[in-house]
């Protein structure tokens, strides 16, 4: 097998989705005897938004080497030069100093793929889209709202591969979970939804976040603040029933990396209405995972998952169909290919 020396441009080891989809082909590329250089921003610049926090030390094909945009509207600098690569690819996201990053590839002749973070058409800021011999999208909603232009092509998000608990539904207690650092008026729907549920069925709702706690006090609710490694994350799903996922509106073109990165646990998963939901497919009558429109939908929804184990069986047959459909493995792969046909491969020893 050809070993291809591969860059990519992107957040590591942070907390949100491009870091993580970055993080997931990366260890693919590895596993499958490439090499791989990533190049990631510089820790000082990165920190200064709040949805990163930085998760255990980086490894030795990390080079921090670039500021991101600021909040306060700074442009951000990316002047590299890149070494000697087969192909590169640019997670490419708002916040991306993206007009150097234009600059650095149109001197590079190496292949060049974008995936596209950006929600909105007004944030892929580059000149001209053909600088990438492929712009790599989610969906289709991606190219009808955010790409203009430029040579496209879907490849889903990546889903993080089964991993099978064994714990019996409620078989001590009926456990629900959650975890981020999602902003609190995100979680009111399940508290006003698990008050609820609190008159009829003993349970308990575990929150650990990163920062700080939630401003609510109840029975039922267990918090605790902890940073997680994705081994952490898995090991509290397989210790729950339902899994919750706390999500607001946008009018951005999104999807939910944590839905991707927690499907694979197989544990029943509820989510709001929000277009990071929208493209969820119906897989033999059934969504991945329950979507509710409003609190009185969710009281019902989560009524009929503690109640109606046929339903419990038929929403987790759609989120393995789906988590095998897009495991990470297969979408690393999607990008080999899709690379591979574009351009003879060169073997390197």
């Amino acid at each position: 097998m050809e070993t291809l020396r591969i860059g990519i441009i992107s957040r590591w080891k942070a907390t949100c989705g491009i870091s993580l989809h970055a993080e997931m082909i990366a260890k693919e590329f590895i596993e499958m005897g490439h090499e791989v250089i990533v190049f990631a921003p510089k820790l000082e610049s990165a920190n200064r938004w709040w949805h990163h926090i930085s998760l255990g030390e980086d490894e030795p094909y990390v080079v921090r080497c670039y500021e991101e945009r600021t909040p306060d509207g700074g442009q951000g600098r990316f002047d590299i030069t890149l070494p000697e690569l087969d192909y590169v690819i640019v997670e490419s996201y708002q916040w991306l100093p993206h007009e150097d990053v234009e600059r650095t590839l149109r001197r590079s002749n190496t292949f060049k793929v974008a995936v596209v973070h950006e929600q909105r058409r007004s944030e892929f800021r580059y000149s001209n889209p053909y600088i990438f011999n492929y712009i790599a999208v989610f969906d289709d909603r991606f190219a009808r709202e955010v790409v203009s232009g430029g040579n496209i092509v879907v490849i889903p998000y990546p889903c993080h591969p089964i991993v099978r608990g064994n714990r019996r539904f409620a078989e001590d207690k009926l456990r629900f979970f959650t975890f981020g650092r999602q902003p609190v008026e995100e979680y009111k729907d399940y508290i006003e939804a698990l008050d609820w549920l609190s008159k009829s069925y003993d349970f308990e709702y575990l929150v650990i976040r990163s920062n700080h706690l939630l401003p609510f006090d109840r029975d039922y609710l267990v918090q605790r603040v902890e940073k997680l490694s994705l081994e952490d994350i898995y090991r509290y799903l397989h210790k729950s029933d339902i899994h919750l996922i706390p999500k607001g509106q946008t009018d951005g073109c999104v999807v939910s990396s944590t839905l991707c990165q927690c499907l694979g646990a197989l544990i029943p998963t509820v989510v709001p209405n929000t277009r990071h939901f929208e493209n969820l497919p119906t897989i033999d009558g059934y969504k991945p995972a329950v979507i509710y429109e409003n609190v009185e939908d969710l009281k019902g929804e989560l009524v009929r998952l503690i109640e109606d184990e046929d339903f419990r069986r038929s929403v987790l047959r759609s989120a393995e169909r789906y988590v095998e459909e897009n495991r990470c493995d297969r979408i690393a792969k999607k990008f080999i290919e899709l690379m591979k046909k574009a351009i003879p491969v060169v073997a390197r020893s």
